[in-house]
């Protein structure tokens, strides 16, 4: 019976609930026994079982009296480790963090908590996000679920690998996750689930600890295209509390998703068929072309000019601004401490101690760029190109509703490749990357298995706040790959 529960979407759960098939207990009970069954797969910095069957007991007492939230209420998902949440541990994955437990509820993990889902427990990622493996965290890498016939432990992708691997592997029902660079995107194409990017401003980035400020983005990860449209109606919403929230009406996302794709215009990027590319993601991506001109849509050949200098300027923009997020990490006020002789040696030994080697990469790197020497040339020049990026877009979307392109530029790989060379790591969030400078929704759905039997993923970018129609063409896509399989054991 437990597995059967954990199979079920939030639309199926939902159903359950409502007909009296099923509590929220029982719902939290069946994932609390995976996640403790599958903890070798370390998705979890924290778990909270006892919060969750107290809140769980809250929401089948709201039901029994008639004050159900919604089709949220009484669904266990997992937090990525970047919401704060009040009274429960918040570390970014970060040794600098230890014992960090706020007294704040970010602006996401309360609205989802005022629909009535029940929290799992806080899900690893990449340290401060920064990572495309999930193998930069403090506590260890994340394992995915899937496993290819040489029997080597494949990372989740990242930074969102905790999050997409209790999704995969049933032990949350849906997840939050952040995507900077692809962070949500790149780990549901890995593990074969959907990763939805809303829109830049769509929702709340208060109380999410910070990466790159004009870039990061929460939103969800979940089985299916319908869960994510359930989840994003909950998460998003304008919130004074961020100054670049978008004070934008929130429609009811999921009521989009009406199957029907006939006269859409779908952009194939022809940047997007990058040098080395493996066969089987020009295949996968073929297919999805095929899939949506087969249900009526319209296929149109579309130019990105600037998409070759999306991956340098994203990795010039988001350090410049990690390197003065993450100043306030000093020792001070929260968190580690490392003492030393003064002041600067206690920031110097907290800083080099807390941080780890990706992190201190970046901040080194962001701090070169925005340097008094080195700003014009560096950071200046990413702006600009920013800019260009943006406008190749607005541009393709005069002639087109979406783009269509891989999520990433492979399957996932070993735990421990590429990890002796940053470059190759950040070449995994070439396609992600473009969107996310230009601030534009864009959607992970599983397009089918390489030959080594790992998922694949397509990927769709819409226009900027037009999350429905990425999501009615998610749904396309879906409907037509018909995917449908399992990590072996899951």
């Amino acid at each position: 019976m437990s597995d059967a529960l954990t199979s079920l979407t939030i639309a199926q759960a939902a159903a359950k609930l409502a007909a009296g098939e099923t509590s929220s207990v029982e719902l939290t009970d069946a994932h609390i026994a995976a996640m403790e069954a599958h903890r070798d797969l370390n998705a979890f910095i924290t778990e909270t079982p006892d919060l969750a069957r107290a809140r769980a007991a809250e929401s089948d007492a709201r039901r029994a009296s008639g004050d159900a939230r919604g089709p949220l209420d009484g669904i266990p998902i997992a937090m990525k480790d970047l919401f704060c949440t009040e009274g429960v541990l918040t570390t970014a994955a970060s040794h600098i963090l230890d014992g960090f437990t706020p007294t704040y509820e970010s602006t996401v993990s309360r609205k989802l908590r005022e629909v009535g889902t029940v929290m799992l427990g806080k899900a690893n990622l990449d340290e401060f996000a920064m990572g495309s493996a999930n193998v930069t965290s403090y506590y260890g890498p994340v394992k995915s679920p899937w496993k290819a016939a040489d029997g080597k432990d494949r990372v989740p992708g990242g930074s969102s690998g905790g999050s997409a691997t209790a999704v995969a592997a049933n032990i949350a029902m849906a997840a939050t996750g952040t995507d900077t660079g692809g962070s949500i995107r790149q780990p549901a194409a890995f593990c074969g689930i959907v990763g939805l990017k809303p829109t830049y401003g769509r929702c709340s980035r208060w109380g999410i600890v910070a990466f790159a400020s004009s870039l990061d983005q929460a939103g969800p990860m979940t089985k299916t295209v319908e869960d994510a449209a359930i989840m994003l109606s909950a998460m998003a919403g304008y919130d004074p509390m961020d100054s670049t929230s978008a004070d934008k009406p929130v429609p009811d996302f999921a009521a989009a998703l009406t199957g029907d794709i006939k006269g859409l215009k779908v952009g194939i990027p022809i940047e997007y068929r990058v040098e080395g590319m493996p066969y089987e993601i020009e295949e996968a991506w073929q297919k999805g072309v095929e899939w949506l001109k087969d249900q009526g849509a319209e296929i149109v050949e579309v130019s990105l000019p600037h998409t070759k200098y999306a991956l340098p300027t994203y990795y010039i923009v988001a350090p410049a601004e990690a390197s003065s997020n993450l100043a306030r990490y000093d020792g001070v006020r929260y968190g580690l401490r490392v003492e030393g002789g003064d002041l600067t040696e206690m920031y110097e030994a907290t800083r080099g101690e807390g941080f780890g080697a990706e992190v201190r990469r970046r901040v080194l790197i962001g701090a070169y760029v925005l340097s008094a020497g080195y700003y014009d040339a560096y950071y200046l020049k990413a702006q600009k190109l920013r800019t260009l990026i943006l406008r190749d877009f607005t541009d393709a979307f005069d002639k087109v509703d979406v783009l269509l392109t891989p999520t990433a530029p492979s399957a996932a790989f070993a735990i421990g490749e590429k990890m002796d060379d940053p470059v190759a790591m950040y070449l995994n969030d070439v396609f992600a990357v473009p969107a996310s400078l230009a601030g534009l929704p864009a959607i992970s759905v599983p397009g089918g298995l390489s030959s080594e039997g790992l998922p694949l993923g397509l990927h769709l970018i819409g226009r900027a706040f037009d999350e429905e129609t990425v999501l009615r063409a998610g749904q396309a896509l879906e409907t037509a790959a018909g995917f449908t399989a399992r990590p072996a054991g899951f």
